[in-house]
Formats: structure tokens, sequence, C-alpha cells
């Protein structure tokens, strides 16, 4: 498993690195993050247990940690996590699924000889 207080560390180091290179590109990210946290109907938690799911479909490291974090801090239990992930899980699954029929479309109406 993965040391998270690590990888936090290593990542924020990181980020100041790309931050002094291209301060403009961070400065763009700082302000999308902080304009998606501003919201009028959905609080800090919600927000939160949503980017999980989002994280964990998005196979987003940097945003787990990160979202972890947060989701705590908001209040969120280890409990409520589990369910905003179920949601990620089945949706992981219904895009495979999905995707499936994408594949027996694309091979067209022949049936391969058994």
């Amino acid at each position: 498993m993965k040391d998270w207080d690590a990888y936090n560390t290593t990542t924020r180091a990181r980020g100041k690195e790309l931050s002094g290179l291209h301060p403009e590109l961070v400065k763009g990210f700082g302000a999308l993050a902080r304009g998606a946290a501003t919201t009028q109907h959905l609080d800090a938690k919600t927000r939160e247990l949503i980017a999980l799911a989002v994280a964990v479909t998005t196979r987003c490291d940097g945003c787990i940690d990160a979202h972890v974090r947060k989701a705590k801090v908001a209040g969120a239990s280890k409990a409520e996590m589990a369910e905003a992930l179920g949601v990620a899980i089945a949706l992981n699954a219904g895009a495979a699924f999905t995707y499936s029929l994408h594949v027996l479309d694309a091979a067209g109406d022949e049936t391969a000889a058994e």
C-alpha cells in the first residue's frame, strides 16, 4: 500500500516546482479548484464525496490524497466514503458495459466461425 503522507509531501514539493516553472498554469488550476469549491447548493462534505468518486474513476492518486484529507476535514466518515466509492465502482462497471457494446457494434453483424 502507498504511504500517503510521504506521497503528499512529495507531490506538494513537485507542485511547488511546477509553480516556479509555469506559475500561470498553477494559478489557473487553483482558480478552477476554488471555483468548483464555491457552491450554493452542495455542502463541503458532499462535494468531497463526489470528488472522491471522480478521483477513483479517473485513477488520480493526487486527487485521492487531496480529497480524502478534505473529506475528513468536512466531517465525512469512512463509511460515507465507502458509499461514494460504491457509486464510482458501479459507474466504472457501467462504462465497461457500455463500451463493450461499442466493441460489438464495431465488430459488425457477422459471426465468427466457432
